[in-house]
């Protein structure tokens, strides 16, 4: 499970990439239409919720390990 998430929280900030930078090229030729504004926002969401899960990972593991012995 751990290695899905880290797959799929590399590929959802490729693709919020490409998101930011579409936005910025349709800026140049005059003001977007709303959807490709907020287009960026539904990527960043789950970039959030994976980054937070990885992050706390680590710690939730903590207690797993401090029962084993050394």
């Amino acid at each position: 499970m751990n290695m899905f998430i880290r797959q799929f929280h590399r590929w959802t900030s490729i693709l919020f990439t490409l998101t930011v930078i579409a936005n910025f090229a349709v800026r140049m030729f005059g003001e977007p239409p709303m959807w490709v504004t907020y287009s960026p926002l539904p990527p960043l969401f789950l970039l959030m919720l994976t980054g937070l899960y990885m992050f706390f990972l680590p710690y939730a593991a903590k207690p797993r390990r401090a029962g084993q012995p050394a």
